[in-house]
């Protein structure tokens, strides 16, 4: 049953019900509300200020550019643009509202404490131009941020400019590549294992090299002799991700590591799993030669949409007089200084391969990472990683029991535990679970991720969630996936109480429809 209401917009929250459902006239269930585009809200042109009409010859020089009809821009008083976004933001999904369980992404609570510390003057107001005598506490706060970076990572230097884990993959493929061609060896190949971060090979293929897949083991974990036999003079390097995509330890890091530098490559890892071992794990003591950390994962900024982030990257000794400048560096008295053009000589770092950014951008990224940082310490950090681990390992061992859990025998996972649709019923799929997880109030986990698992479902709860929350979230995953075993057919038409139903998601990626247009141009 649809109705038309007296504006003439089809409401969709009363499409397709479920059997029962009451339809209102408004579109609206409740305290969810229906709301329109602001195109379709807006009728009449209307501004909530009222403007005299004012008669003036345009400038000579611009008066070829003057509009030939009124801007199609929606009127709205004040009032009904308010109510308007205060709706739309109703039905959005935040981590102040629930758990985000993405696999791989570490979406964690954030501390209200580093937004009010990332909001003072000084921090929040910094123009990139400013004088350099006046921003003195900054640069402070970014070097106490990279000495910790360097001390929890066991490493000897770290660019802090990268913007983002992506940005970070390329910085340090790119020392990667200036320190090969300072020995004038030219490799053409990085390795990147199944079980790595799909953004990896992306970065390998970008920076200008071949990339080769090394296989994952029966147990999800690299395959370490195929990885032995394909090294040699032409492969440049391994970019591995620890703990991997299948949230597992790769118990042979240091194996790996020890082959590709006796092959005369460099190991990249992808820090952005770096929440499940920090305080416990240094990649330096593992042989990885560069890593990038999301602060935006491991130390609670924000996170999603593009942006806000931050992904500076740690150095090996091997290769920190590569890394781009500005660069913060370790030296033999355990002193850390910034380097910068003019003293680079100083500190064995003339052969930098340039910069990544113009400007240090992420103020607010350094801040509230430093200040999480603080409030933990040393030993609270290590928590952070335990109770992230027990927390995933909670899910893992409360589930599997209803969905099949393809590497539940290996052991013990890391941060993330890692499902698959092979124990549901036929023609049910990962995606009827995770459109019922919507109805039960809950983000969706990544679904069909990593690649290596057919029907996978990854579940990252973060060791900010309670055992009373993450018991929320098991009864409600359970009550899904048994109702996927047992047939229920109306899980196909999963969700039925969301703002809006169920997508064709093939044609909305092939086809999306990302303008509006007035019916009389339809």
């Amino acid at each position: 049953m649809n109705v038309v209401n007296a504006s003439g917009w089809k409401p969709s929250m009363g499409e397709g019900g479920t059997s029962g459902d009451a339809v209102t006239a408004s579109g609206d269930r409740g305290l969810m509300l229906e709301e329109p585009l602001i195109f379709e809200l807006a009728g009449e042109p209307t501004t909530g200020v009222d403007f005299e009409h004012c008669e003036l010859e345009p400038i000579a020089a611009l008066d070829k550019h003057l509009r030939k009809a009124p801007l199609a821009l929606p009127g709205l008083s004040e009032g009904e643009t308010v109510r308007h976004y205060t709706r739309l933001s109703r039905q959005n999904y935040a981590i102040d509202l629930g758990p985000f369980p993405l696999g791989s992404c570490t979406m964690k609570h954030n501390p209200r404490l580093n937004e009010k510390v990332a909001r003072l003057p000084g921090f929040a107001d910094l123009h990139p131009l400013q004088p350099g005598d006046t921003i003195r506490g900054a640069l402070e706060v970014i070097n106490e941020l990279a000495f910790w970076l360097i001390d929890l990572t066991g490493m000897s230097g770290v660019a802090m400019s990268p913007k983002a884990g992506a940005h970070g993959e390329l910085c340090g493929v790119l020392c990667i590549r200036a320190a090969l061609e300072a020995k004038g060896d030219a490799r053409e190949v990085l390795l990147v294992p199944e079980s790595a971060h799909g953004t990896n090979p992306a970065t390998a293929a970008f920076a200008g090299y071949r990339v080769e897949n090394i296989p994952a083991t029966a147990e999800g974990r690299v395959d370490l002799d195929a990885l032995k036999a394909r090294l040699g003079p032409d492969v440049a390097g391994v970019m591995i991700t620890n703990p991997n995509t299948c949230g597992l330890f790769e118990r042979d890091m240091k194996a790996i590591s020890d082959a590709v530098h006796a092959a005369g490559g460099y190991v990249y890892c992808d820090g952005a799993n770096f929440n499940a071992i920090v305080g416990k794990v240094r990649p330096g003591d593992l042989g990885v030669d560069a890593m990038h950390i999301n602060l935006h994962k491991t130390f609670s900024t924000p996170h999603g949409g593009g942006g806000p982030g931050s992904g500076p990257v740690v150095l090996s000794e091997a290769l920190c007089p590569y890394g781009p400048l500005p660069f913060t560096a370790k030296t033999a008295d355990g002193i850390v200084h910034l380097v910068e053009e003019d003293n680079a000589a100083e500190f064995d770092h003339k052969q930098a391969f340039g910069r990544m950014v113009a400007f240090h951008g992420q103020m607010g990224m350094f801040t509230r990472a430093l200040a999480y940082i603080l409030s933990h310490g040393a030993d609270g950090l290590r928590q952070v990683a335990e109770d992230a681990v027990l927390n995933a390992n909670y899910i893992l061992r409360s589930c599997e029991d209803l969905l099949d859990a393809p590497f539940g025998q290996s052991g013990p996972c890391m941060h993330e535990a890692l499902f698959s649709d092979a124990s549901l019923a036929e023609h049910f799929s990962t995606l009827d679970i995770a459109k019922g997880l919507i109805d039960e109030g809950f983000h969706p986990m990544t679904v069909y991720f990593p690649l290596v698992v057919r029907g996978a479902m990854l579940v990252e709860p973060t060791e900010t969630e309670s055992k009373k929350g993450l018991d929320r979230f098991i009864a409600s995953l359970r009550h899904v996936a048994q109702r996927a075993r047992d047939g229920d057919e109306a899980l196909h038409d999963a969700p039925h109480f969301a703002p809006r139903r169920r997508l064709d998601e093939t044609q909305a990626a092939r086809k999306p429809v990302l303008t509006w247009k007035p019916a009389a141009e339809d």
